[in-house]
């Protein structure tokens, strides 16, 4: 039975992601579809019309395999060695350091939305 559950989830995941590419298609919006789905998920938590919970299985399922898309993209960067081979010694410091950069972005947001989100805890139990 969960199985079915996590299947629904993924095609309510699914059903955002083809009416995102919908209407990339017919508004020439200039951003992929799939961006335009995560948008509308994004949207549709955040005004409460769908509830975490409808999806939140089907969506750890989704991430448990999203290493396995990369695979394809690296074995075609294989292709190209002859482009890495004069450029090679500078992509490795842009990929540290472009990665430093993400991880403290991505920490410096995460601790400022657990400190807001605990202090609006602690203010709606003082009232």
């Amino acid at each position: 039975m969960t199985i079915f559950i996590k299947l629904i989830q993924i095609a309510v995941l699914y059903s955002f992601y083809m009416i995102g590419n919908w209407l990339h298609e017919t508004l020439h919006i200039p951003l992929p579809g799939s961006i335009i789905g995560l948008l509308l998920v994004l949207g549709a938590l955040s005004t409460k019309i769908l509830n975490l919970k409808w999806i939140e299985s089907g969506a750890y399922s989704l991430l448990s395999v999203l290493p396995i898309f990369f695979i394809p993209a690296t074995v075609a960067v294989m292709n190209y060695g002859h482009f890495f081979s004069g450029k090679g010694s500078l992509l490795i410091p842009i990929t540290i350091i472009s990665t430093f950069l993400t991880m403290g972005v991505a920490s410096f947001v995460s601790q400022s939305v657990a400190k807001r989100m605990d202090k609006r805890k602690a203010g709606s139990e003082c009232s």
